[in-house]
């Protein structure tokens, strides 16, 4: 009886020990360790535009990782925070270019050193005076407070005769070499390195001076399982070539000769100038600084890409829609305007690879504290702009986290409501609330941004394709040398913000007199200018066409009747968008934007004038006109004599009010791309995000014209009279 129970009890024994075996086993190899890095020190660690941490260390720990069979979470925590994290056993190791020094040794184990530092000179890439330290004399020579190559450079200043300056950061370094403050700079060579790579303008002299070896660290006496893991795993990667093609990524050699692995390739331009369309305020892409000049990702990528591939462009900023029709009517050989490739635009359009990977994200105001979450939107207003992603995203959820959707026509309509409390969230693309935040909006994202669609450079189906592929090939020229990165980094990147020259405080109404008046007097000029040649080209043709309306032939009565009511049938943005976008597509003729603005005003007001006429002559008594005709003046000279100066003076206060109106209506030309007063100010909101200040100045600036104007005109009509 013992031995039956004795039996079953040694089986259930064996399966428990193999079972919780094989599960030490199982939880030994999916074992996930903390590792601690630093936020920023690029080439090592970083984040790229898309918000991802990249870099020596990061791309190391992963491929270790995977090569040994564990797992990461990578903290990012900053150097200093990463130390306390491992001493406090929050984390398990940190990786973040720590040099392995007998001071650390005493609280941490490093691993094998996995990179050997060391600093090293830069100049600029023209420089051929400069081969070694010998060439400095008589130099000025620049390096960073505190660090290795400040205390080189002190201690050699006296053998080789050079100057020194120091600096606090890299960028006021770099800076200083490429304006020609100092003839050379020292720092350490894989820093150096990764802004070569990155597109500056250097190249590295002599060999690096022996510096610090970086290692892998945790805990002293902890965690030397995972220390064994990396330095097995570091020498498979060193082994079969995977070290050296992840630091040959980040780090160049600096000669500034060194063929790369991938020409690129050149394409033939088929014209002297292309025309690209592009939308007027969509920062961060394109907009207009204070200035007056247009920058932005969508810019400095297509001129950096036209100078790479020799050709050049003829930039139009005339708003997306426009832009769209440009290219449609054959205005412009392509288009480049934060333009996603759907599937029903490349039935119209042939688009490069793509330059720019979107996303929508929700945003608050910076004081609430309410909403951490989509389930926090119930009951909520949330808005966006019509036909947009985030319109359609709100819609497709609004069910399911019972939120309510607004939707605005512009972005700085949306942007007011959300800062006037009107909606609770409002949701946009990423990258423009990311500028918004840059320039003084009270904004958060407290959600992860959801990923949208992708942008590209845009030309007609069938046609220039060289235009296209040239786009192509310098984008990824752009993007092996980093360069790419560099640009959409100075306007959406981590810490990177616009830097203003004048420093002038564009939240006030002052600050932005200040900034932006040459702009807005500009605008003012093109305003009046619009006004006064259409309004005068108006008269002549109203007052011809109103002749006709009255006049005793029949065929001309006719005709000024279906010219009157065509003109003042046809909406006036329907009837500039035709002449400046349809006829060229009918005649193949291209009208500017500024002729065919004037000819769009000109026929609108000629139509009105022409009533005016008519209601003017046929106000003076028919009598009159009989009477002359029985004295035997002819026609032609009882209207010349005696009813068209009687009329004049009846016209007179409807011609006012007529060129009031058609100053006004200039504000509508806007949709075509001319630059005159409204449009300069959505530039100036597209910039700086104060709408409610700049419309106001606007405002105020419309109604001083029309008061001045109108009190001349009122004047005129006194001397007259």
């Amino acid at each position: 009886m013992r031995k039956t129970k004795f039996i079953p009890f040694v089986i259930f024994l064996m399966a428990s020990i193999f079972t919780l075996g094989f599960a030490t086993k199982t939880n030994a190899a999916e074992k996930t360790y903390k590792i601690g890095t630093d936020l920023t020190f690029a080439p090592f660690e970083f984040q790229n535009s898309d918000g991802e941490y990249i870099g020596i260390d990061v791309d190391l720990i992963k491929q270790i990782a995977k090569d040994q069979d564990f797992k990461v979470d990578l903290r990012p925590l900053g150097f200093d925070s990463s130390i306390q994290g491992v001493q406090s056993d929050q984390l398990d190791g940190m990786i973040a270019g720590m040099s392995i020094t007998d001071e650390r040794k005493k609280t941490f184990d490093f691993s094998d050193p996995y990179f050997d530092s060391g600093i090293q000179m830069a100049v600029k890439n023209d420089n051929k005076d400069i081969k070694d330290y010998k060439d400095l004399k008589g130099k000025t020579v620049a390096a960073k407070i505190g660090t290795e190559s400040a205390t080189f450079l002190e201690k050699s200043k006296d053998k080789y005769g050079y100057d020194i300056k120091q600096y606090e950061a890299a960028d006021a370094m770099y800076n200083a070499l490429t304006n020609g403050n100092v003839e050379a700079i020292f720092d350490d060579y894989p820093v150096l390195g990764y802004a070569v790579t990155n597109g500056q303008p250097f190249k590295l002299v002599g060999d690096p001076e022996k510096g610090s070896s970086y290692g892998f660290a945790v805990k002293k006496g902890e965690n030397k399982e995972l220390l064994q893991k990396f330095n097995q795993g570091l020498k498979d990667l060193k082994k079969n070539g995977s070290y050296d093609k992840i630091v040959s990524e980040y780090i160049s050699t600096g000669s500034g000769n060194s063929s790369t692995a991938s020409e690129m390739k050149k394409i033939e331009p088929k014209k002297d100038v292309y025309v690209v369309s592009s939308d007027s305020a969509f920062a961060p892409f394109e907009y207009k600084d204070s200035d007056g000049e247009y920058k932005g990702i969508d810019v400095d990528l297509l001129k950096r890409i036209a100078e790479l591939q020799g050709f050049k462009i003829d930039f139009k900023f005339i708003g997306f829609s426009s832009a769209m029709q440009a290219l449609e009517s054959g205005q412009a050989d392509g288009m480049i305007a934060g333009m996603t490739i759907t599937d029903e635009r490349k039935a119209n359009y042939d688009f490069s690879d793509p330059y720019f990977q979107s996303g929508i994200q929700l945003a608050v105001a910076k004081d609430n504290k309410d909403i951490k979450s989509y389930k926090d939107l119930k009951d909520k207003t949330v808005g966006a702009k019509v036909g947009t992603e985030s319109a359609d995203f709100l819609e497709a959820h609004k069910k399911e986290y019972g939120y309510t959707v607004k939707s605005f026509d512009a972005a700085d309509q949306l942007y007011d409501a959300l800062k006037v409390g009107s909606i609770d969230a409002m949701m946009d693309d990423y990258p423009v609330i990311g500028y918004a935040v840059k320039q003084g909006q009270d904004l958060k994202t407290p959600i992860k941004r959801e990923v949208g669609g992708e942008y590209g450079f845009a030309v007609k189906k069938g046609q220039n394709a060289e235009l296209r592929e040239m786009f192509t090939e310098g984008l990824k020229e752009l993007k092996r040398t980093g360069e790419y990165d560099k640009i959409v980094n100075q306007y959406i990147g981590s810490g990177s913000t616009e830097k203003k020259k004048d420093a002038v405080d564009e939240s006030t109404i002052t600050g932005l007199l200040k900034n932006n008046y040459k702009s807005l007097l500009d605008g003012l000029w093109k305003t009046i200018v619009l006004a006064l040649v259409s309004f005068a080209l108006a008269l002549v043709l109203g007052v011809i066409f109103g002749l006709f309306r009255v006049s005793p032939v029949r065929g001309l009565r006719t005709l000024a009747g279906i010219y009157i009511d065509i003109i003042r049938g046809i909406p006036m943005m329907v009837l500039a968008f035709f002449i400046f976008f349809g006829l060229p597509g009918i005649t193949g003729i291209k009208i500017p934007d500024f002729a065919a603005g004037i000819i769009t005003l000109t026929l609108n007001a000629s139509a009105y004038i022409a009533e005016i006429v008519r209601g003017g002559i046929n106000a003076v008594p028919v009598g009159q006109m009989e009477a002359s005709r029985s004295l035997g003046m002819s026609y032609n000279r009882t209207m010349q004599k005696i009813i068209l100066p009687q009329a004049v003076k009846i016209m007179i206060p409807s011609f006012i009010n007529q060129f009031v109106i058609s100053l006004k209506d200039t504000t509508i030309i806007s949709a075509i791309g001319v630059v005159e007063l409204l449009q300069t100010g959505k530039i100036i909101v597209a910039r700086t995000t104060q709408s409610s200040y700049v419309y106001l100045i606007i405002a105020i600036m419309y109604l001083i014209l029309i008061t001045i104007l109108t009190k001349l005109a009122n004047r005129l009509d006194k001397k007259v009279k």
